[in-house]
This record gives C-alpha cells, sequence and structure tokens, in this order.
C-alpha cells in the first residue's frame, strides 16, 4: 500500500516535467509526416519515369500523402494525412511555401485483399482548384476535374484531358509509379493537424496564400527538392 501511494506521488511529481518535455505530441506526428513527404518526393523525382516536367512547371501547388494505407473488408476505401504547398506570390510565381496539412477520403475503391500502404503524388494545375481546395472539402471528379497524370519526363501532356484537369493525379506503390484515378475520393484542409503543427488554431488560407506562418524545418527537404526541380511557374 505505502508502494503504490510513492509511486502514484512520484507519477504527479514528475508528470508537469512530462509534459513540458513535451506539450503537443501531435506536433512531432506531424513533422514526421512533412518529413516522409519530402522523401517521397525527392525519391519519385529521382526516377526516370517520374512527373513529366512541363507538368510540374505548370504546377501552382503539389499535394504529396505518403503512405495511405488502403483496406477492405465489403468495399475498399482510403483514408490518409498528407501535405499541400503552394508556390507563393502573385499568380503563383515565386518560390514553393509554407506547407499546409491535408486528408484524403476514400470512396469505393473495389474489392481488395488486405491493405497497401500507398504514396500520393497530385498536382494542382489551376488557380480555380487552389481556390476550391483552400476553401472547402472537395471531391475529386465531382467538385473539381482530377484525371491520372502521365509519367515520363519526356511523355506528352498536351492531350484535353490533362489540359482541362484541375488536379493530376499519380500513386507509387511497390516501387512502380503511374498515373491513377481517385474520382470520388475527396481532399479537405486538416484543420486539427493544422493547429498541432502550428500551434494555433489557423487555416489553410492563412497558412498558404496570406503567409502567417513560417515554414517548420520539418518542410525543408520537401520545399528544397521542389525548389530545385522546377524553380519557377511557367504558364505557356
Amino acid at each position: 500500500m505505502k508502494r503504490s501511494l510513492a509511486l502514484a506521488a512520484a507519477a504527479l511529481l514528475f508528470a508537469p516535467l512530462l509534459i513540458a518535455r513535451n506539450p503537443n505530441p501531435d506536433t512531432k506526428d506531424e513533422s514526421n509526416r512533412i518529413e516522409n513527404a519530402g522523401k517521397v518526393m525527392q525519391e519519385i523525382l529521382n526516377v526516370p519515369d517520374d512527373i513529366p516536367q512541363d507538368l510540374l512547371d505548370k504546377a501552382r501547388c503539389v499535394i504529396v500523402l505518403p503512405s495511405i494505407v488502403k483496406a477492405a473488408f465489403i468495399f475498399g476505401g482510403s483514408y490518409g494525412h498528407g501535405v499541400m504547398t503552394c508556390r507563393t506570390g502573385a499568380g503563383y510565381t515565386g518560390p514553393w511555401g509554407t506547407p499546409a496539412m491535408y486528408a484524403l477520403e476514400g470512396g469505393s475503391w473495389g474489392l481488395q485483399i488486405g491493405a497497401e500502404a500507398t504514396d500520393y503524388v497530385l498536382l494542382v494545375m489551376n488557380d480555380s482548384g487552389v481556390d476550391s481546395l483552400l476553401h472547402s472539402k472537395v471531391s475529386l471528379g465531382g467538385d473539381i476535374s482530377a484525371a491520372a497524370g502521365p509519367v515520363g519526363r519526356t511523355a506528352s501532356a498536351d492531350t484535353d484531358a490533362y489540359m482541362r484537369a484541375e488536379i493530376l493525379t499519380y500513386s507509387r506503390a511497390r516501387g512502380a509509379f503511374v498515373g491513377i484515378s481517385l474520382s470520388g475520393s475527396s481532399l479537405r484542409p486538416d484543420t486539427k493537424a493544422n493547429h498541432d503543427l502550428y500551434g494555433r488554431d489557423i487555416t489553410a488560407i492563412e497558412i498558404i496564400s496570406e503567409s502567417k506562418v513560417h515554414a517548420p524545418a520539418s518542410a525543408d527537404l520537401l520545399l528544397h527538392t521542389l525548389q530545385k526541380a522546377s524553380p519557377r511557374l511557367k504558364t505557356s
């Protein structure tokens, strides 16, 4: 009995120190997610058949969703978190800027057995696509036009489907990087994750469009990789 009371007293004594050392463990989770997004982007851009250069140069924003798990029981589905970073400045002509956290919620994927971790990369190709994503939850292929993106640095990207799409979508699983349709899925700003990362209530608009916060150190690899691969927006 005395030992139990002593342990309880010790726990009460040291609890404030533990809380002070790590006041918000979710911050580490979000920072790790951003770091993983940077690794995914770096690895994808270092393979021969990756995103066509002209498409990357025309993208206003890039969304990276690392290790999304698709699982199925009666129907398929997915849910995961990632990050969106956009070019800064008027007309998205500046360098890549502070990232905001986003969540992907999947619709039906057809029957699957077990679960598979997949990385997703999405290119936001025009101003209206960015505006939709900053303001609300959007359905891919419904509220916002989406298409599976072509792969290969020299692949033709001037077909009507690619020119009309507001978002081009890619996936990487088991080492294969391909364009994939995510129609039926939805994307939304991850309000809780943004709060956890930046330490206060803040919207995706404030993070991306209004430059309310500085990019965390965990975003260095992602931003450096994109800046090196596509330093400026090309509109034609």
